[in-house]
């Protein structure tokens, strides 16, 4: 009986593919544990990142090590801690230069600050969630509030809100299919009728709102702020306690807040069209004068 013939050797195409494939795979894994790093500011402990990940405690290691080395994450030895690197920083700090969205909203931010007396914060949607990039902490100090690069979901922040109602159906429906409708508070939108509700009162409002939706105790406003295209991809926030933003005063901090929105829009050389400045006190007590005309 002849032998049997012996299998053909792996092609060149075929271990390209497979290494390719791992090298993906690693990568995908890497990136995981640098987003995990960032939501933590204490650290993690190997074994947390490994339960957290999913992945074993070698994997992560060999992973933790070969970010060390480009600085993408550091290691406490005393404490036994990984953090985020100060290449992390590096990078998203290009972003932030590319489009400069921060520098050009702050004195809007600030100005909306002094007269409302409120924090204001401004936040980049970015894949099912608003990122929080800055903040101009109002007379309260609810400093609390939220801190530069933290997450929440749209559906249950007035900013989310706000970019979701500035979206298509379709765009709103494939939201729903993806992310789902997690609670946060036990006022956090869990069904999509009631998100559908909501998000046709804020087009017919201009604004939006998150009454102890995303934080128990704190009340937001917020609108959304365009690109030159007219597609929201950011919006700007009133925030402060639920005792002092009251129902009564949505309409009138609802204005500002469009306000500063169509102001933010226009400076990033947004599509959108402007309102006059609704402020009852004099541009020129303020920041910086708004002279804006009535539409861009």
């Amino acid at each position: 009986m002849a032998p049997a013939a012996s299998a053909d050797p792996p092609s060149r195409e075929g271990r390209e593919c497979r290494d390719g494939d791992s090298t993906v795979q690693s990568l995908t894994r890497a990136l995981q544990l640098i987003e995990l790093l960032s939501d933590d500011d204490e650290g993690y402990r190997l074994v947390d990142l490994a339960a957290r990940s999913g992945l074993s405690t070698s994997t992560v290691h060999r992973l933790l090590t070969t970010l060390e080395q480009r600085q993408f994450v550091q290691f406490d030895r005393e404490r036994s801690l990984w953090y985020v690197g100060v290449r992390c920083f590096s990078v998203g700090a290009a972003f932030a230069r590319r489009r400069r969205i921060s520098e050009l909203a702050l004195p809007v931010m600030q100005r909306l600050s002094a007269l409302s007396g409120e924090t204001v914060n401004l936040g980049v949607a970015s894949d099912g969630q608003i990122v929080f990039a800055c903040q101009a902490e109002g007379p309260h100090g609810s400093r609390a509030l939220a801190r530069p690069g933290q997450r929440a979901p749209l559906h249950g922040t007035a900013m989310g809100q706000a970019v979701l109602a500035a979206k298509s159906e379709p765009d709103v429906l494939q939201y729903l299919r993806t992310f789902g409708l997690p609670r946060l508070t036990n006022n956090t939108i869990a069904r999509p009728s009631r998100l559908h509700e909501t998000l046709a009162e804020v087009r017919r409002r201009g604004y939006a709102v998150d009454d102890e939706q995303n934080a128990v105790g704190l009340c937001c406003i917020a609108a959304a702020i365009c690109d030159e295209h007219g597609r929201p991809f950011a919006a700007v926030s009133l925030a402060g306690s639920s005792q002092r933003i009251v129902r009564a005063r949505f309409d009138e901090l609802g204005a500002w807040v469009r306000w500063a929105a169509t102001e933010i829009s226009a400076a990033y050389g947004g599509r959108c069209t402007r309102v006059p400045c609704p402020m009852p006190v004099p541009a020129a007590s303020l920041p910086f004068h708004a002279g804006a005309p009535e539409s861009c």
